[in-house]
């Protein structure tokens, strides 16, 4: 499927919205509820056994995909800001929550993504971190990124974690 090219449309979710998603252990989509399936502009037949990048906006960094890797393969939840993109070629923000769906013997079965609306501080911050996140990771890579996102969060004198849910409150 080829990928939209980005506009500067930007949808917005509801206060009381949220997209809730399930992908199997490689990513690939296996439910989507209604704001999910409407807010990204795909017929669910489209989004039913399609990666679930295929709603990752160029303006994300990849370290925040690597660090939600990191944590789902260990079987832990993951706070995020995420920036998706619409078939159409639209933007929508969301505050991601990602976790594990663990089987009655312990074993990953699959990923369960629930979304809502970021609050107005997160949107004021950021877009200019995921900026500077990307520069560095054009010039240097994801370890370039990597190394800034550290640089910052220990400037702050907080953790990932503390950081990211300060921004929602």
């Amino acid at each position: 499927m080829q990928r939209p090219s980005p506009t500067t449309l930007e949808k917005t979710l509801h206060q009381d919205d949220f997209i809730v998603s399930k992908t199997d252990m490689n990513g690939k989509i296996l439910y989507g509820n209604k704001i999910f399936i409407k807010m990204s502009g795909y017929a669910e037949t489209e989004l039913l056994g399609q990666p679930h990048s295929i709603l990752r906006h160029p303006d994300m960094p990849k370290i925040v995909f690597k660090l939600l890797w990191e944590r789902i393969q260990k079987k832990k939840e993951i706070f995020a800001y995420v920036k998706n993109l619409c078939k159409d070629g639209a933007y929508y923000w969301v505050f991601a929550n990602v976790t594990v769906t663990i089987d009655e013997k312990g074993n990953a079965r699959d990923y369960h993504s629930v979304r809502r609306k970021p609050s107005q501080k997160a949107l004021e911050i950021i877009p200019n971190l995921y900026n500077q996140l990307l520069s560095a990771e054009k010039s240097g890579g994801i370890d370039a990124s990597k190394t800034l996102l550290e640089k910052i969060l220990k400037e702050q004198g907080v953790n990932y974690d503390g950081f990211i849910l300060s921004l929602q409150q």
